[in-house]
C-alpha cells in the first residue's frame, strides 16, 4: 500500500498523458478544521482544446473497441485497487472538514458505486459493443424490412464539473457509467477540496488499468474548454443553479446541442405523516432522520433536508425533540473521536451559510442554534469553519417566500406546519423541483396520497416507517441503481439509475433494413434473417456455435390424456383445461384447452438433446407468451434458433439466448419465448 500523501504546495492537472502544474501561483487551499494552508491550485497554461481532442482521439477508440463486459471488468479491477488504499483517502478527507462517517459516504460510497456499475455491466449488459433496445419493429408483411433501435457510445468526451462536498463520490458516480458506456472523461473538481480528488486520480492513473486518455483531471479553472465542446461531447455540472444556467447557455453548448446534465440547488423536503404523532415509531424516526441530514457532512449534501413539514398539532413536540437532539451534537475537529459534526468546507462556505440564514429569517425565526457563535468540543472557532446546527421555524409557510427559494447549504433546516395532506403536498412542491423528498408514515393511504402528489416534483421519494427502520438507506443517500437528479430548480438532470445512467452517454439510433443486415449490425438474430440447420445446436460449444444456428423439430400431438395427466400431476385443474362447458363459455376458447406450461414442457421435450454436451444449464425463460389456444388433436412443432451469444469474461462458459417458436399444424404460432442457457466455451470441458 502506498504511504499517505503529505501536504503539497501545488496541485497538478493530469492532461495530455502527463502531470502538469499551472503557470501561476494560484488559489490557496486551507484545511477546513484548522485553517492551515495545505496547497495551491491553478490550471493556467493548459491548451483545453487540445485536452478535448486528446480524449477523443487517444482514448475514445480504445474504449469503444472494448465490450461492455471488458469495460465492466476494468471498473471492477480499479474499484478493488482503490478500496485497498482507502485509509490514505480517509486521512486526506479529514482536511475537508469531514468526519470518518462523512468520509465513508464519500470514499467507500464512491468506490462502492463504481463496483456496483461494474457488477451491473457484467450482469445486465451483453458482452458486445452495441446495445439493442426494445423489440424489432416489423415494417413489411413479408418480413423483408424491419427496424431495431440501438445504442452506441458517443465519440466525444464527457466533461464532469463537480461540487466541493463529495470530492470522491461526485467524481466516481459520474465516471463509472461514462467509462462503462465507452466514453472518456475529463474531471474538473471544485477547488476547495480538489486535493482529495487529485489524490484519488493519482492513484487511479498509477494502477495503469485505464487506457491512456480515458481519464484526465483539471485542477483549477476549465478556462475556455467549454468553448470547444462539440455535438459528440457531454457536459455534466453539479453546483449552483446560477452557474449551471450560465454554463448551459454557452454558445458552443447551445449551437452544437451538447448534452448538458445539471444537478443544482435543491430545497428537499421531509413530511411527517398525519398518523405519525409524538410517541409513535415514525415520529421518533422522523426526528432522527432530520437531525442526521442536518449534521451529516455538516449539512453540505445536495440531498439534505432543508424544509421540514409536520401537522400543526405536532409542531411543539417536534421542535422540542429536534432542538434537544441537535443541541447534543458534538461539533469539532473531524479527526476527534468525540466529534459528530465537523467543519464546513471553507470559511467562504461558512460565511455563505450565515448570509443565507439571514435571508431565511425574513420568514422564519431561529429556534435552536446560533450561527454566529460555534460551541465546540475541540478545535478553534476562529481558525476552523465551524458552525452549530441551526433550526428555524416558519409559522405561515404559504405566505413566505425565502423558505421555498433560499438554500443555506449547511447544517440548517426550517420547520413548517400544515393542516391537511393537500397542504403538505402543495408546500413540498413549492420548492419547484427537488432531488429528494421523504414522508414518514405507517398509513398506506397517507403514503399513496403524498407520494403521488409530490412525485412529479422530485427525483426520488423515500417512505420511512417502522418496518424499514433497520434497513432503510435514509432520505439523503443516492444509490447507484436509483436515479439521482430532479426537475425544475434541481436542474432537470438525471444521473445513475443503474444502466439508465450508462445510456446517457450513448446515442439512440433507429436502424432500418433487411433482417440479415440488422442481425449483422446488432450481433443478434431476428425473424427473417438467414438460419442454418444441420448438427443439433445443443451439440455445439461457444467456439462452434453461431448466431442463426437452428433446429426444427419433429411434431407431437396433444391428447386428452396428456392434459388430464398434466392436471393431475401438477395440481393445475383450472376450469378451461378440465370443464368443457365452462371452457366454451369463455370468450377466448371453443373447447377445453391444453395448459400453457404443458405446451412449454412439450416444446422442451422436442428440442432438448439429452446426452451430455456443451449446454450446461437452463437458467430461465424470457418474454413467454401464449398466442393461440391448443386443443386436443393439435400437433406441436418447435423452431429453436440461436439468437444471441454472450461469452463471460474469465469463465469457461457463456450465455446463449435462443428464440423458441412453437407452432401448430396450421403453422399458427401458439407460443413464443426466449430460452436462456449456459454453454461451455469448449467441449469436452477441461479438467
Amino acid at each position: 500500500m502506498n504511504a499517505p500523501l503529505k501536504a503539497r504546495r501545488r496541485l497538478e492537472s493530469y492532461v495530455l498523458g502527463q502531470w502538469t502544474s499551472g503557470a501561476k501561483d494560484g488559489q490557496v487551499l486551507r484545511d477546513a478544521g484548522t485553517g492551515e494552508a495545505i496547497a495551491t491550485i491553478d490550471s493556467s497554461g493548459i491548451d483545453f482544446a487540445e485536452v478535448l481532442n486528446y480524449g477523443r482521439s487517444v482514448a475514445g477508440r480504445k474504449l469503444r473497441a472494448m465490450s461492455f463486459h471488458e469495460r465492466a471488468g476494468m471498473l471492477k479491477a480499479l474499484g478493488l485497487k482503490l478500496m485497498e488504499q482507502k485509509e490514505d483517502f480517509y486521512a486526506e478527507s479529514l482536511r475537508t472538514g469531514a468526519t470518518r462517517p462523512d468520509g465513508w459516504v464519500d470514499i467507500e460510497g464512491g468506490i462502492g458505486t463504481m463496483l456496483t456499475f461494474a457488477s451491473k455491466g457484467r450482469r445486465e449488459l451483453p458482452n458486445t459493443r452495441v446495445l439493442t433496445e426494445g423489440p424489432v419493429e416489423v415494417l413489411s408483411r413479408d418480413n423483408t424490412f424491419s427496424a431495431q433501435h440501438i445504442l452506441s457510445p458517443l465519440q466525444g468526451v464527457a466533461v464532469h464539473i463537480n461540487a466541493y462536498n463529495f470530492p470522491i463520490w461526485g467524481m466516481l458516480e459520474k465516471i463509472a457509467p461514462t467509462l462503462l458506456a465507452g466514453v472518456p472523461c475529463i474531471v474538473k473538481p471544485a477547488s476547495q477540496t480538489a486535493y482529495l480528488t487529485e489524490l484519488m486520480v493519482r492513484r487511479i492513473i498509477a494502477t495503469g488499468i485505464l487506457p491512456e486518455g480515458a481519464l484526465q483531471l483539471v485542477s483549477g479553472s476549465v478556462g475556455d474548454m467549454l468553448s470547444h465542446v462539440c455535438e459528440q461531447d457531454v457536459v455534466t455540472f453539479t453546483g449552483s443553479a446560477t452557474t449551471g444556467r450560465m454554463l448551459k447557455t454557452l454558445p458552443a453548448i447551445v449551437n452544437n446541442s451538447v448534452r448538458f446534465n445539471m444537478e443544482a440547488d435543491s430545497l428537499n423536503a421531509s413530511i411527517l405523516g398525519t398518523d405519525a404523532v409524538a410517541g409513535t415509531p415514525e415520529f421518533d424516526l422522523f426526528v432522527k432522520e432530520v437531525a442526521r441530514e442536518m449534521t451529516s457532512k455538516a449539512g453540505q449534501k445536495c440531498t439534505a433536508i432543508r424544509r421540514v413539514f409536520a401537522p400543526r398539532g405536532q409542531i411543539d413536540a417536534l421542535v422540542a425533540a429536534l432542538g434537544e437532539r441537535l443541541g447534543k451534537t458534538a461539533v469539532g475537529l473531524p479527526g476527534d473521536e468525540a466529534t459528530r459534526m465537523g467543519a464546513l468546507a471553507s470559511f467562504d462556505q461558512r460565511d455563505e451559510v450565515r448570509a443565507r440564514i439571514k435571508d431565511l429569517q425574513a420568514d422564519a425565526e431561529i429556534v435552536s442554534g446560533d450561527p454566529d457563535n460555534a460551541r465546540l468540543t475541540s478545535g478553534n472557532a476562529e481558525s476552523g469553519a465551524f458552525m452549530n446546527p441551526v433550526l428555524l421555524y416558519c409559522d405561515k409557510p404559504f405566505a413566505a417566500r425565502a423558505v421555498h427559494e433560499v438554500e443555506a447549504f449547511g447544517p440548517v433546516s426550517t420547520v413548517m406546519p400544515y393542516d391537511t395532506l393537500d397542504e403538505a403536498i402543495e408546500l413540498a412542491n413549492m420548492g419547484k423541483g427537488s432531488l429528494a423528498a421523504s414522508v414518514f408514515t405507517n398509513d398506506g393511504e397517507v403514503a399513496q396520497e403524498v407520494v403521488l402528489g409530490i412525485a412529479p416534483y422530485h427525483g426520488r421519494v423515500l417512505i420511512g416507517n417502522r418496518a424499514s427502520a433497520k434497513t432503510s438507506t435514509g432520505h439523503g443517500s443516492p444509490l447507484a441503481g436509483l436515479v439521482h437528479g430532479g426537475p425544475g430548480r434541481a436542474g432537470g438532470g438525471e444521473e445513475m439509475g443503474g444502466i439508465r445512467g450508462v445510456t446517457h452517454y450513448m446515442q439512440r439510433t433507429a436502424v432500418q433494413g433487411a433482417p440479415n443486415m440488422l442481425s449483422a449490425v446488432t450481433g443478434r438474430w431476428i425473424e427473417g434473417a438467414d438460419a442454418r440447420q444441420g448438427t443439433h445446436p445443443f451439440r455445439k460449444s461457444l467456439a462452434e456455435l453461431r448466431i442463426g444456428d437452428q433446429l426444427v423439430t419433429a411434431s407431437r400431438v396433444v391428447t386428452l390424456e396428456d392434459v388430464e395427466h398434466f392436471a393431475e400431476f401438477t395440481g393445475d385443474t383450472f376450469y378451461a383445461h378440465m370443464d368443457s362447458e365452462a371452457a366454451k363459455a369463455n370468450p377466448f376458447f371453443d373447447e377445453r384447452v391444453a395448459h400453457g406450461y404443458l405446451i412449454a414442457s412439450f416444446a422442451a421435450g422436442l428440442f432438448v438433446e439429452p446426452n451430455p454436451g456443451p449446454v450446461l444449464a437452463n437458467y430461465g425463460v424470457d418474454n413467454l407468451r401464449f398466442l393461440t389456444p391448443v386443443y386436443f388433436g393439435d400437433s406441436l412443432q418447435v423452431r429453436l434458433t440461436c439468437k444471441e451469444i454472450n461469452p463471460r469474461a474469465n469463465a469457461e462458459h457463456g450465455e446463449v439466448r435462443w428464440d423458441c417458436q412453437v407452432t401448430n399444424q396450421k403453422s399458427e404460432v401458439v407460443a413464443q419465448y426466449d430460452v436462456l442457457t449456459m454453454v461451455a466455451k469448449e467441449w469436452p470441458l477441461k479438467d
